[in-house]
């Protein structure tokens, strides 16, 4: 059987890749915050734990190298948004998004690297807002933009094994994250994007997919976000 990480696996665009790699044959390890999950999925594990928290970043790592001899698929989805002003964002609210996006992934990849066989994936949810600066989220943007950066480094490391990585860069997308979000906001979001609409899960998780499917796709960052112009 392979096997499979999704971060912030239990909702959203997570959950979506999570399902495809189900339908794969996959078994996933899933990590996730917030309310407890309780759907009963088979071959799905949901793991609590907190990104921002280092020594949860590890328990979760042991966890897996006592369940799994080889990890075949690693999705770096997990991410964190702030939403202050570039001058009250505390250094404690920099240092957890930047912990959950890019350090916890580091690490994992890292510590699970001589766990990665030949031909694996491993792909990082990356966003928009790292192509197009927005004011008011200015740490997530530069949390996602390290995480294309990482995405890029990486692809040396697996040189010559098959293994490629790939960064995915979403426009604004039907997530839950979305579902409170004024319609007002929504509507001037819709005439920034060429099809006047926010991507579908299914949409972006085919981007996820295609990465998967393509043994030649290695070092992309592919932008899936409906012809998103900021303006």
């Amino acid at each position: 059987m392979k096997y499979a990480i999704v971060t912030g696996g239990t909702s959203g665009i997570g959950l979506g890749v999570a399902k495809m790699l189900l339908n794969k044959g996959y078994y996933v390890f899933a990590t996730y915050v917030g309310p407890d999950f309780t759907d009963s999925i088979e071959n799905y594990e949901a793991i609590k734990i907190d990104q921002t928290k280092r020594e949860e970043t590890y328990q979760f790592i042991n966890y897996v190298r006592s369940h799994a001899t080889h990890i075949d698929c690693i999705i770096c989805n997990a991410g964190m948004s702030i939403r202050k002003s570039f001058t009250e964002t505390t250094d404690s609210d920099w240092d957890s998004q930047m912990e959950v996006a890019v350090n916890s992934h580091y690490i994992i990849v890292r510590e699970l690297f001589s766990l990665i066989p030949q031909g694996s994936r491993i792909i990082f949810t990356g966003s928009q807002m790292a192509v197009h600066p927005h004011a008011t989220v200015l740490s997530y943007g530069v949390t996602k933009s390290a995480v294309c950066a990482l995405a890029k480094n990486l692809v040396k490391e697996f040189e010559g094994t098959g293994t490629t990585v790939n960064a995915i860069i979403p426009g604004f997308v039907e997530t839950p994250w979305q579902k409170d979000k004024p319609e007002q906001i929504k509507q001037n979001i819709y005439k920034k994007t060429a099809i006047h609409r926010f991507a579908s899960i299914d949409e972006v998780v085919d981007a996820f997919r295609f990465c998967i499917d393509n043994a030649f796709i290695n070092g992309s960052q592919i932008e899936v976000n409906g012809g998103y112009c900021y303006k």
